[in-house]
């Protein structure tokens, strides 16, 4: 396991629970430390202690940010590696990305499985969604280790086509969870704003986990953060957004299909970060422009609820 983060660290204790024998690799020594004495598992300083502790046919399972570090990271491992060695990249790589690299591992005898992984900080105990692209050689070499980290052997993975497809489908997994995160955030932010009615929405989360069409494990996260505190006058209104959701509304345009949902559940985390800030202030001037209404200042405002 190369990357020992959040992600890779769970999926490395999950799979060394399951039986199997792992062996991690993060440049962080931090990192490497905080798997150290895990039954199942050991660290290693670098990448070339990491292939001659691994015996041939090696699966290498990379759990590293997308992009550059990636490239590096590939750049590193592959002319190390032998035929019939298998890379994972189990980042949330551009499915672009995957099949260019596929080809070109190909051309050392390697063979490359790109993997979406969902399931977040939960993987570890509940397991992990996998969804996977590859030749079906790469993919039988992967199965023992998939059926370990998902959440049982015989389910909640899946191979879902040739190079590219695996990190395809979860990018569209993230554009509809940005879609039902947003609608969710929405009816329960038009419910909290009935003052009149004055709606316990911890509670009304709460019953809808129970026979509702919208019962789904993101409400059972928000009903878990309501119940404790459905305030959240603590917590900054910024959202961010991983790439993913931006790949997602990119592709619906190259496809020329309607997807307006999940593109504006993105838009609405960029106006989240402050990005339409300046929008609003054109609009604010318009109206004072042609109608002469009030503009409010920034001293003004600053008093007022966020």
């Amino acid at each position: 396991m190369v990357g020992l983060g959040r992600m890779g660290a769970n999926m490395a204790r999950r799979l060394a629970r399951g039986g199997a024998e792992v062996v991690g690799f993060d440049s962080e020594a931090d990192a490497r430390a905080a798997l150290v004495g895990t039954a199942g598992c050991s660290t290693v300083d670098d990448m070339e202690a990491l292939i001659h502790a691994l015996p041939a046919p090696r699966i290498v399972w990379l759990m590293v940010p997308a992009g550059e570090q990636t490239e590096e990271t590939l750049a590193a491992l592959t002319p190390r590696l032998l035929a019939e060695d298998v890379i994972v990249d189990g980042g949330n790589a551009h499915y672009k990305d995957s099949v260019r690299r596929a080809v070109e591992l190909a051309s050392y005898g390697v063979r490359f499985v790109d993997c979406g992984v969902s399931g977040g900080i939960w993987g570890l105990e509940q397991g992990y969604a996998l969804m996977f692209g590859g030749s079906p050689a790469a993919a039988r070499a992967i199965e023992p280790i998939v059926k370990l980290l998902a959440p049982t052997p015989d389910r909640g993975w899946l191979h879902c086509g040739p190079s590219g497809s695996g990190h395809f489908v979860k990018m569209i997994h993230n554009g509809v969870e940005y879609g039902m995160m947003q609608s969710l955030a929405e009816g329960f932010a038009l419910m909290k704003g009935k003052a009149e009615f004055g709606l316990d929405v911890a509670a009304i989360a709460e019953m809808w986990r129970h026979g509702s069409v919208v019962r789904s494990w993101l409400l059972d996260l928000t009903a878990e953060f309501l119940r404790a505190d459905s305030g959240l006058a603590d917590i900054a209104p910024i959202v961010a957004d991983s790439g993913e959701g931006r790949w997602t509304a990119l592709e619906a345009i190259e496809q020329g299909v309607p997807a307006p949902v999940l593109s504006l559940a993105l838009i609405m985390r960029f106006a989240s970060q402050g990005k339409g800030d300046y929008t609003d202030r054109l609009l604010a001037m318009m109206r004072n422009s042609f109608g002469g209404h009030k503009i409010e200042h920034m001293a003004e405002s600053s008093g007022k609820a966020k």
